[in-house]
């Protein structure tokens, strides 16, 4: 319990201040921070800085993760962590503005109990390659530095920053979000559409001190330390065939910059376009189609939604096979990413609360490969911790949502609660993950009523494997955050 102490000491000292800070920031369910207190125009090169804001974090996050059975590789778990973030947005000179943002994880486990490599979501409150190679559990970093030239039609932002599109998220539900260091251009010039567009060199994971390439699996011939494969992009959806040693041997490039882009158009009344794409050069690409149309049925707002997404093999697949997991066994072309996914969903508005119900597939082809926390499957049937984009992947959600809102500050609880089953393709066993299972979930927001700068996020998912022979691996994923905004 030592982090949620040191967070509840931290906050009574600034507690006092908390009424005069209540709007200045908000923090939404999906870890993205909304700044209601923004930064004005400055009209001397000085007042940059005076017309900034300063925007403060202290958060708090617990981990307890049980497997059903506990064996030398399913080890309970309970992973802690303190930490916070100050981030400085200038005042805009000239159409000219900046951001700094600074932030800092401490991480508490047992390491005689809780072995690095067994750690799941609690992972990411350190960085496991830090960790092996200097023994530290503490992460500093400069999470945000970037300069941004802009007008009425849409800016140009150079540097590390959030970036939030289709694919990439800055995900920031652990102690550090995921950031990129890149070029990304808004433009809305365009009537009734917007436009994002990137070019990112690097990128930085929540449980990253440095950046890497956006898509190579490190190797031993990529760093000489221990544990090289958590040295470059080794998020759990990454595509572990896409080693350094293989993309050299193949002539492929070992650091391709990731392109991105998102158009929204709503030209049509009710009705809502969107598309989305990636590139990396030479290894892989994806594009995204979807459309939501809106009935208001007096009360009652019903959308139906649909999306496609097709992924093209530019020399990955020959590289790394059609897994991601690097087993193949199963695919009808082993040697080939190319892929597809349809989704369905129907979201019923009503009130206070929102149903959704969803269904994707993954053609059995290649497994998706989008490991930039974007998740292809995300607003449809992802649920915490679960990755359904498997090739000949079937998954049916049903969601519910009580009390949600735009302002990311809920004086009344806020809960949103799933069940998804997902239907896999056992011919491709490769792990318990390859399972028919039963996915639970459960998810509480609040602002404390006497304190609303202080938020409480409680998270429950629970996983059934429907194979008995699976049943040990069984667990239960539980998530307590506290945050504090002034």
């Amino acid at each position: 319990m030592k982090p949620l102490f040191r967070l509840v000491t931290a906050v009574c000292i600034f507690g006092s201040f908390a009424e005069a800070q209540t709007s200045r920031q908000a923090l939404m369910p999906n870890g993205i921070v909304v700044h209601y207190d923004t930064p004005k125009t400055a009209e001397t090169f000085a007042g940059m800085f005076t017309e900034g804001r300063v925007y403060g974090r202290l958060r708090s996050n617990n981990f307890y993760f049980r497997w059903r059975t506990e064996d030398t590789k399913h080890a309970i778990q309970y992973v802690g962590a303190a930490g916070g973030s100050f981030v400085f947005d200038s005042g805009r000179y000239r159409g000219f503005d900046f951001g700094v943002g600074l932030y800092a994880s401490q991480a508490f486990f047992d390491d005689g109990n809780d072995p690095i490599a067994a750690i799941k979501p609690g992972k990411d409150t350190l960085s496991r390659y830090d960790y092996v190679n200097t023994g530290t559990k503490a992460m500093g970093v400069m999470g945000q530095a970037w300069l941004r030239y802009g007008g009425r039609a849409g800016s140009l932002t150079f540097g590390r920053q959030l970036v939030d599109t289709f694919y990439t998220k800055s995900n920031d539900t652990k102690m550090i979000p995921n950031t990129f260091d890149g070029l990304v251009g808004d433009i809305k010039a365009l009537p009734h559409t917007d436009i994002k567009l990137a070019y990112l060199y690097e990128e930085k994971l929540r449980d990253h001190t440095q950046g890497h390439a956006p898509l190579m699996y490190g190797d031993a011939n990529s760093s000489s330390h221990l544990y090289p494969q958590w040295s470059e992009n080794d998020d759990s959806a990454m595509h572990r065939g896409l080693t350094y040693t293989a993309l050299k041997a193949a002539g492929k490039p070992t650091h391709a910059p990731l392109i991105v882009g998102d158009i929204q158009n709503t030209s049509i009344e009710h009705l809502k376009l969107l598309g989305a794409f990636y590139v990396v050069p030479e290894l892989l690409s994806q594009i995204m189609l979807e459309g939501r149309y809106t009935v208001d049925l007096g009360g009652i707002t019903v959308t139906p939604a649909l999306r496609y997404i097709r992924q093209f093999d530019l020399g990955a697949g020959e590289v790394g096979g059609a897994s991601y997991t690097g087993n193949t066994t199963g695919y009808d072309d082993p040697d080939s990413l190319e892929s597809q996914m349809i989704g369905a969903r129907l979201v019923v508005k009503t009130g206070m609360y929102r149903c959704n119900l969803a269904y994707t597939h993954v053609f059995d082809e290649a497994d998706l490969v989008t490991p930039w926390r974007g998740f292809p499957t995300g607003g449809y049937t992802r649920s915490m911790g679960i990755y359904n984009w498997r090739a000949n992947t079937s998954s049916y959600r049903f969601e519910i949502k009580r009390n949600a809102n735009g302002t990311g500050i809920y004086k009344d609880l806020f809960i949103q609660a799933s069940v998804l089953y997902v239907d896999t393709d056992e011919g491709k066993k490769v792990s318990y993950h390859m399972q028919d299972e039963i996915y639970y979930y459960a998810g509480f927001v609040q602002n404390v009523p006497s304190l609303p700068s202080l938020q409480w996020k409680l998270r429950l998912g629970f996983a059934q494997f429907l194979d008995p022979d699976t049943s040990d691996y069984d667990y239960l994923d539980s998530r307590f955050e506290l945050n504090y905004l002034f």
